[in-house]
């Protein structure tokens, strides 16, 4: 499980850098894409830091980053489907997928909690 969360947290942000591509380069839009490029990164960054962990304890506080930034990824995805009048196939996709990393964090963060106590 935790090469395919890896392989998928990796696609994640190469998907996301390639939406931000698309996207014309304005002060405005660049503020946004270079916003989406470092959370949706961070998702997998901090995700194989995880994988690392120390402890369960480090476990959960690296994945509860991995949390916070895939939420901020699904932030600023959900402002390009509402300022952008291209790629909505792409953004929800990219929503959809997010929000799937998402739970699978939370539920991973919730098992680990429930392991402990």
């Amino acid at each position: 499980m935790k090469e395919v969360l890896k392989n998928r947290t990796k696609a994640f942000a190469i998907d996301c850098w390639n939406l931000c591509r698309k996207f014309p380069v304005t002060r405005e839009y660049d503020a946004y894409c270079r916003q989406l490029i470092r959370c949706s990164s961070s998702v997998g960054a901090n995700y194989r830091a995880a994988c690392r962990a120390k402890s369960n304890a480090d476990f959960i506080n690296k994945l509860k980053i991995v949390e916070e930034e895939a939420d901020e990824s699904m932030y600023f995805l959900e402002i390009f489907l509402e300022i952008s009048e291209k790629e909505h196939q792409g953004i929800k996709r990219l929503l959809k997928e997010a929000d799937e990393l998402l739970s699978i964090v939370v539920a991973s963060i919730k098992t680990m909690r429930n392991r402990k106590s």
